[in-house]
């Protein structure tokens, strides 16, 4: 199954939007062959032992400091618009119909169920590829955890 960028009409508007497939750019833009090179392999056969681990530790430090700022981030900013919005609904400046809310969530979570269903072969791919390459690069994915784990704690 093949996607392509294109022109979609919404169902309720008259309004065209472009549609971009992330997942096309990504097999045509892959970042590891553009540093590594388009066959790399393995990294262990490049660097040292010590120089994987750095290179595992430094990169997965950035990734959980990074995922700790967004995750308080985000969970701030949901938490405290939940707030405001219940303080908002109680003092009557707000009147929120919960049922279309209860609705249109469950709208949502169908749309994204067949969305995920339909997706599904990409998935099993990308996962079998992030296996395949944690096993030819076991240092680098141990060093990575371990900084994930540090960036996470800081």
């Amino acid at each position: 199954m093949e996607r392509r960028i294109g022109k979609i009409e919404h169902d309720s508007d008259d309004e065209a939007y472009e549609v971009l497939d992330l997942t096309e750019y990504a097999r045509r833009h892959n970042w590891w062959s553009r540093v590594f090179g388009r066959n790399s392999g393995p990294v262990t056969e490049k660097y040292s032992v010590a120089t994987q681990l750095v290179m595992g530790g430094v990169s997965g430090w950035c990734a959980g400091f990074l995922f700790q700022k967004v995750g308080k981030l985000a969970a701030t900013a949901v938490g405290g618009g939940f707030l405001l919005l219940q303080i908002a609904s109680h003092s009557g400046y707000v009147q929120v119909d919960w049922k279309r809310v209860e609705k249109d969530v469950n709208r949502a979570k169908r749309k994204i169920k067949k969305q995920a269903n339909q997706a599904a072969p990409e998935i099993n791919n990308l996962i079998e590829e992030s296996t395949e390459f944690i096993k030819q690069n076991i240092v680098v994915s141990s060093g990575f955890v371990g900084g994930f784990l540090l960036g996470l704690a800081s």
